[in-house]
């Protein structure tokens, strides 16, 4: 009678099969380390979205602080101008660590990229003020937000590669929806933050010393997830990958650039495309929608942001049990529902938000949230598996970052520029609808990967599922 293979925690087993069947490698992975390399990835990912709050939510202030007095409206722009320069470096920071990731190891890399989002983020508390050292001040500050941005080129897709890589085919979705867990509780933590603050100390104590306590939190917080990514061990497939290169008696696996972009050109067509509809709808909703409440329906600001920060709390609540689902029915349909739900429920939705009592407001946004989450659950395991072991991180990083920039981070403005041009308050909705109709052709071309395993990987199961046949 055969027997099972032995259970060891990260590496790529051969486990012996029932006596007719052909034999098969399969990948054991221990469930602690799974959650520990989860933990990891999404706290990450949470102190990159701790601090896109606390820019987004003290904007104000940092005009005050950071650049020259006079013009409030030029310092809030001046505040954005340093916010969006980090979006316009994000693709040149996934070509650098996205390669670097493929060739010398995930952990190595997101563990660098930790390193480098708490340093520049504890930096901008530390820069003096303009009044204090003048021009010197605002360089400072784009110097440190240069650095974020670098290093959050690596950071998603280094973390949802890390996450996927690790998880056994079956619960891909549900271990990779924590992900976007992640970066609900870090931006609702840092607006949290600054909305406490603001609501307890005087104008004069948040412009003196006050505006700087949410980015040294970011030291202790970073620290926290280098230890975190530090006690990790590679990934098994990229283990595997390693133990291959140096069977073919190579040092490190071989990658270059030009396979990651030629010799994957239609996946990243279709990665691009779903973080297209991914994007163009979350920075629709959790960053614009307060200035649109604020500043084209006149709403009182703070209620704005709390119906925002209310919204995110109900999609935290549903994020890992719509992750869940997508290992039962599939990552196609979910997002497919997604966008076809955009599609048609944009303008009944904005139609209610500029209704403009609370409580349609709240339906609105809840409405979008919750459409949102289709996404949120679904991409961090759809993304990865688009992409071979060989390639995976670097073209992820490429594809994302380059879509991200031009489309998601572009959002707001380029929404408000329609406002300003048509006079037509919908434009968010129809925003929305052509982002649907892209995000819906992507997922028509795209191979479901639900309990598959990703492409140049054997199957992988949990070490609990494995045990000894019975029988003759």
């Amino acid at each position: 009678m055969p027997t099972a293979a032995s259970v060891a925690p990260v590496a790529p087993q051969t486990q012996a099969p029932p006596s007719g069947q052909a034999s098969a490698e399969v990948t054991v992975v221990d469930p602690a380390l799974v959650k520990r390399a989860v933990k990891a990835a999404a706290l990450g990912n949470a102190m990159e979205w701790f601090d896109f709050g606390v820019y987004s939510y003290i904007a104000v202030t940092l005009g005050k602080v950071f650049f020259p007095s006079g013009n409030p409206t030029a310092q809030l722009l001046s505040t954005f101008g340093a916010f969006a320069a980090a979006f316009l470096i994000r693709p040149l920071g996934g070509m650098v660590f996205g390669p670097l990731g493929d060739r010398i190891g995930r952990q190595k890399i997101l563990a660098l990229t930790m390193i480098m989002m708490a340093a520049g983020t504890f930096a901008i508390g530390l820069i003096p003020s303009y009044g204090a050292i003048g021009v010197g001040a605002p360089i400072l500050l784009l110097i440190a937000r240069l650095v974020q941005g670098f290093s959050t080129g690596g950071e998603y897709a280094g973390a949802s590669t890390f996450i996927a890589e690790y998880a056994p085919d079956k619960k891909r979705g549900f271990l990779g929806s924590w992900l976007e867990f992640g970066t609900l509780a870090g931006y609702i933590g840092g607006a949290g933050l600054v909305t406490l603050m603001t609501a307890l100390l005087s104008s004069d104590d948040l412009l003196s010393w006050g505006w700087r306590i949410p980015f040294l939190i970011a030291g202790p917080m970073g620290l926290i997830g280098l230890y975190l990514r530090m006690k990790l061990e590679e990934t098994p497939a990229f283990a595997a990958e390693l133990a291959k290169a140096h069977k073919d008696e190579q040092s490190r696996p071989k990658v270059r650039l030009r396979d990651m972009v030629t010799g994957q050109w239609k996946a990243l067509l279709l990665c691009m495309g779903l973080v297209l509809v991914f994007n163009v709808t979350d920075y629709m909703l959790l960053s614009y929608m307060p200035s649109y409440l604020t500043s084209e329906l006149k709403y009182d600001e703070t209620h704005g942001l709390l119906v925002v920060l209310a919204v995110m709390a109900l999609m935290m609540c549903v994020q890992p049990f719509a992750g869940a689902l997508t290992d039962r029915v599939g990552r196609r349909p979910v997002i497919a529902a997604g966008c076809v739900g955009f599609l048609l429920l944009s303008v009944p939705a904005l139609l209610l938000i500029r209704q403009g009592s609370l409580w349609a407001i709240g339906l609105g946004m809840a409405a979008l949230g919750l459409l949102l989450v289709c996404f949120t659950a679904s991409m961090p395991s759809t993304l990865p598996a688009l992409f071979p072991t060989k390639v995976r991180y670097g073209s992820l990083s490429i594809g994302f970052n380059i879509s991200v920039s031009i489309f998601g981070g572009t959002t707001p403005l380029v929404v408000t520029a329609l406002i300003g041009a048509t006079g037509n308050m919908m434009m968010p909705a129809y925003y929305m609808m052509a982002a649907a109709v892209v995000g819906g052709v992507a997922v028509w071309f795209m191979s479901e990967s639900a309990g598959r395993p990703l492409p140049g990987s054997p199957p992988a199961v949990e070490a609990s599922s494995i045990s000894s046949p019975s029988g003759a």
